[in-house]
């Protein structure tokens, strides 16, 4: 009869943990829109789908992204926070089972009643105690309070995951978009020294022609001040060129020093048309995205595990051991011990805090709720405005491009005008002095457009498709990616 007690209750305590308590997950409503604002039409191909040694074509730059990968800290860390997040996920499946100890004892004790003479026959004035026992303890999961745990500390170990993936993209995009910042600064120190070296010219000369009465002092100073501006700005754009290899450095997870450089940036492979896909794909590329909806499974989890806490606990403990005043009788066996009990323990009154926690856990839930929301609508904004940078920016390149021409040519004709006498040299300083910040404009607009792309990748949650060992091990990858 007893037996059949005890199976009918772990039968039913089955039954009950196959009922979780708490809210099952469902992904929250989200913000759908057919396109990308400034996509022209949806198209499924996307420049997510390039692992990155495709997106980016400079080989230069792609040895800088590999080396960063192996060697940035910020991945590092990313990395053992995963593996702390598989940990923790061990300990809450460890309340599955059942918690088995031991337990060893050795006593001596004397009689207090003998030893202020009180007579007793049966009982010996000095005893011995020897005792030894395995013990459990097995929490059943009635309410499904451990299964919600579980499903907590699970999804904590994709959102850590999820931030790895994402602290890889971001590396990568880091990396290329500062080194396209640093090609860029390459150009407009070129630029500054080409405008020094006509400034100088030009100073040069009207220092001969005012020694001859040919040049008043306003044109020798104008043309001083133009050569000493230009002269200002090498210093600076050095100490910029500087600062942005210390920061790739950084990035590369080594002291700072000097970078090696790929292709000019002007060489640099400009994409014209850049597919980005469907906007309901970024919920499963996004390795933001994904770490945010894993955060708000957990929260959804915990709340499961808050209201498990107004109901009783089931525990089944066992003792199995031996203990005798006598060693010889506990190392044979000879006086063995055990008991089995059952136990049902809940709360009846704690001061609100098992509700207040109750409450906290929900509050908790809706800003993951909303925090997952924001982030899908921050992340169709970065794509738009990526996309829209793109194609304005070329339209921009276009003009700017035009005006150097024109800029170029007028300082040619002045040249030549000043050459033939039918000119002052007037035109010729203006000429270069309008040339020059043209040429600085239309290199920033490059970059841009270079960075731009940088960002759309990373706005699109490029390389989504690749596993851990490409990511991690993109020499290896990127041998195989020449063979399909």
């Amino acid at each position: 009869m007893r037996v059949a007690i005890a199976v009918w209750i772990v039968v039913g305590a089955g039954v009950l943990a196959g009922c979780a308590i708490g809210p099952d997950y469902a992904r929250p409503p989200v913000t759908e829109v057919g396109t990308f604002r400034g996509q022209a039409t949806a198209e499924r191909a996307s420049v997510a789908d390039l692992p990155w040694w495709e997106a980016f074509g400079d080989p230069v730059l792609k040895t800088l992204i590999q080396e960063a990968l192996a060697n940035n800290y910020d991945v590092k860390i990313a990395a053992a926070r995963v593996e702390e997040a598989r940990a923790q996920l061990g300990v809450a499946r460890s309340q599955f089972f059942p918690q088995i100890g031991y337990n060893f004892a050795v006593a001596r004790s004397r009689n207090p009643l003998a030893a202020v003479g009180v007579p007793i026959a049966q009982l010996e004035a000095t005893t011995n105690f020897f005792a030894g026992a395995l013990s459990s303890s097995w929490e059943l999961d009635i309410w499904g309070r451990i299964r919600r745990a579980n499903e907590a500390a699970r999804a904590n170990l994709l959102a850590t995951d999820d931030a790895r993936r994402g602290v890889w993209l971001t590396l990568v995009s880091d990396v290329a978009q500062a080194y396209f910042e640093l090609a860029a600064l390459d150009v407009a120190l070129g630029i500054a020294r080409d405008s020094v070296e006509a400034f100088q010219g030009t100073y040069d000369l009207f220092q001969d022609r005012l020694r001859f009465g040919l040049a008043s002092r306003v044109q020798t100073a104008r043309a001083e001040g133009a050569l000493g501006g230009a002269l200002a700005t090498i210093p600076e754009l050095k100490k910029q060129i500087v600062a942005k290899e210390n920061q790739i450095s950084i990035l590369l997870g080594k002291a700072p020093g000097p970078i090696a450089r790929g292709a000019p940036m002007y060489a640099q492979l400009v994409t014209l048309a850049v597919p980005a896909g469907l906007p309901s794909t970024l919920l499963e590329r996004r390795p933001d995205l994904r770490q945010a909806e894993e955060q708000l499974v957990r929260a959804n989890a915990l709340v499961g595990v808050a209201k498990a806490e107004f109901l009783p606990k089931l525990n089944l403990t066992g003792v199995l051991g031996t203990a005798s005043p006598e060693i010889t009788a506990v190392t044979h066996g000879g006086s063995l011990v055990w008991a089995v009990a059952a136990g049902l323990a809940g709360p009846i009154f704690q001061g609100g805090r098992i509700l207040q926690n109750y409450r906290a856990t929900r509050a908790e839930r809706e800003q993951a709720v909303l925090q997952y929301q924001q982030a899908v609508i921050t992340a169709l904004r970065e794509v738009a405005d990526s996309l829209t940078a793109l194609a304005e920016l070329r339209e921009a390149e276009a003009g700017q491009q035009r005006s150097v021409n024109g800029l170029q040519d007028a300082v040619a004709l002045a040249t030549d005008r000043y050459r033939f006498g039918l000119a002052s040299y007037y035109e010729v300083l203006e000429a270069q002095q309008q040339l020059y910040p043209a040429e600085q404009t239309l290199a920033q607009i490059r970059r841009d457009r270079l960075t731009s792309y940088v960002q759309l990748y990373k706005a699109l949650g490029g390389g989504w498709n690749l596993s851990d060992a490409e990511w991690t091990g993109p020499t290896e990858a990127m041998s195989g990616a020449g063979q399909r």
